[in-house]
């Protein structure tokens, strides 16, 4: 099988993440290959209606290895990809628009692509609308990422924005309420809550008030003492994360 030589592609990794990327009608998939062990795991694919597929490679796991970063953990599959289009912050206000509930989440120098990952699937497990993330201090959307995503890069938008507190205003000018994470603060629940809220995290435990640009602190509703243990619980979807990620719902 010759290597195919496609330029601004991106590789992913893992069965959940493939499997998702193959199944979503707006990714385009230039190749996927497999081992001898994994090629089972393909048969359950679903391709979309009116999407072309690509044929599945059934490769040695030495030539996916070639394909992929050193030491990625890729259980005998990879496939090769378009990047998925942008996603812009006034796309999601217009939709917020017609919703009853908006949750957004907003990072700011959370830069493992790991922990952005965990992030995005406890999001999308819990039904947020979007992770925003500045563009100078987030990882890219690659296979590291996606892995960790267990497949939620598909299905949870992410929109990168230059100026976080451009950002901030527009969400503020159509009525979303900041949640920031702070160990100084007060529990959510004796804060009025808000049916569209976007949750605040710094890569670093640090006042929000003072992290926060263009915010005053009279507009935040805090949650107290559990920013270590709210980054803890996204590596994994279990009772604990339930509970927390409730706490701001």
């Amino acid at each position: 099988m010759q290597k195919q030589q496609i330029k601004n592609t991106v590789w992913l990794w893992g069965t959940h993440a493939v499997k998702e990327a193959w199944e979503n009608p707006n990714r385009v998939i230039h190749s996927l290959l497999v081992n001898d062990r994994t090629i089972k795991d393909t048969h359950g694919f679903v391709t979309p209606d009116g999407v072309k597929r690509p044929n599945v490679d059934r490769v040695d796991r030495s030539i996916i290895e070639k394909r992929l970063p050193k030491g990625a953990v890729h259980q005998g599959i990879a496939l090769q990809c378009d990047p998925l289009e942008e996603t812009f912050l006034s796309d999601i206000i217009i939709k917020s628009k017609s919703k009853d509930k908006v949750t957004l989440v907003m990072l700011d120098q959370v830069t493992d692509p790991h922990n952005v990952g965990a992030i995005l699937r406890s999001a999308c497990a819990f039904g947020a609308d979007g992770v925003i993330v500045q563009t100078r201090h987030a990882p890219e959307s690659t296979g590291t990422l996606a892995k960790a995503a267990c497949g939620a890069l598909e299905h949870m938008p992410i929109i990168r924005e230059t100026n976080l507190s451009r950002a901030i205003e527009s969400l503020q000018d159509n009525f979303f309420n900041v949640v920031g994470l702070d160990e100084e603060g007060v529990v959510l629940g004796d804060q009025e809550k808000s049916d569209k809220i976007w949750l605040y995290m710094k890569g670093l435990c640090m006042g929000t008030a003072d992290i926060i640009p263009g915010v005053s602190g009279g507009t935040i509703a805090f949650i107290s003492g559990i920013y270590d243990q709210f980054l803890q619980a996204l590596a994994s979807l279990n009772g604990q994360n339930l509970k927390l990620l409730l706490s701001f719902r």
